[in-house]
């Protein structure tokens, strides 16, 4: 169990299942109270309950993150029960994995409010609060895929490369004024979550992440180094660092890359069909955890998470992955 003294006050988007839920979790055996924001009642309860569990305060809001009125309102909920906001996840997301021109604009739509504006309405509920303190931290998960898009992401690829482009934008205007208010974005590579259970689909095998496949506390650990210790920007997983660089140094040629590997990669062949109902528009019934299907195959550790627990290794860490991930571009560019 947690001391009864606190780091603060925590809210996470989406923290009812997936990465979020991990983050929840990595939060509260840090010290933080915790309140998670998310449309499904059953997760919050069960989340909160697990905060509680650990010893520290919790409170749940279900709300959708796409209406910036309820986020603002669920912003001044949590202040009301907890207290000051000093810390604000942005975490949630929604989409569908269909090539573009199959994918209704209704859905692509949605997709993009629950994912982007999503992030847009939680980062304005954090700030207007934390500003006037001019103390606070908010931390976007952003993506691999927000440096380079896939196939059959088009909604979650544009929203990620959204992401990334209003919170430079924020920070230019917070630096501009000298405000103490810190803004992080920590890029996650493909993770077991239940994003691929629910995730709208009209093909009939069950979609996965592109592999390699890191377990979802991967990305928690590397979200409560960045709460410990803010870093403006974060690359979690060596896939997240080769995709990153590659696209920088042989554009074209992952272009070519992942239009022959990403789309077949989206899926497992030997899991069948998910048996789980859609969530972009309503949220799935009951406790889904943190983790999907693809225990079998996901990897409990990145090099990112451990030179982030030892600052002083993490530059040469940093590098070290950045020249693996380098080699392994140059070595498929000889092929």
């Amino acid at each position: 169990m947690s001391s009864t003294t606190s780091r603060g006050v925590a809210v996470v988007t989406g923290g009812s299942a997936g990465l979020g839920r991990a983050i929840v979790r990595e939060l509260a055996d840090r010290g933080w109270d915790v309140a998670v924001l998310a449309r499904g009642r059953d997760g919050v309860d069960a989340a909160t309950a697990e905060v509680r569990a650990k010893g520290r305060r919790a409170h749940g809001v279900s709300v959708d993150v796409a209406d910036h009125a309820a986020v603002d309102a669920a912003a001044s909920e949590v202040e009301a029960e907890l207290g000051d906001i000093d810390l604000w996840v942005n975490n949630v997301m929604s989409g569908s994995i269909a090539p573009f021109l199959d994918t209704t604009p209704e859905d692509y739509e949605r997709a993009t409010k629950v994912t982007y504006l999503g992030t847009v309405n939680g980062t304005r509920a954090a700030l207007t609060r934390m500003r006037p303190r001019d103390r606070g931290h908010v931390i976007q998960i952003g993506s691999a895929l927000a440096h380079r898009g896939i196939p059959l992401q088009a909604a979650y690829c544009g929203s990620k490369h959204a992401v990334h482009g209003f919170t430079d934008s924020v920070v230019s205007e917070l630096t501009h004024e000298g405000s103490a208010v810190a803004v992080s974005i920590v890029d996650m590579p493909a993770l077991n979550t239940t994003q691929f259970g629910w995730v709208k689909s009209p093909f009939s095998e069950h979609p996965q992440p592109v592999p390699p496949i890191y377990q979802p506390e991967v990305g928690a650990r590397a979200v409560g180094d960045v709460a410990d210790k803010p870093r403006r920007r974060t690359w979690v997983g060596e896939s997240t660092v080769g995709l990153v660089l590659g696209t920088r140094v042989a554009g074209r040629f992952m272009d070519w890359y992942l239009a022959k590997n990403a789309w077949e990669g989206q899926f497992a062949e030997d899991k069948g069909s998910s048996t789980t109902p859609p969530n972009l528009y309503e949220p799935v019934p009951g406790d889904h955890g943190a983790h999907g299907a693809f225990d079998d195959r996901a990897r409990g550790e990145s090099i990112q998470t451990r030179a982030l627990r030892h600052r002083r290794g993490l530059y040469s860490a940093a590098s070290v992955a950045g020249v693996a991930a380098l080699a392994g571009v140059v070595k498929l560019l000889r092929r």
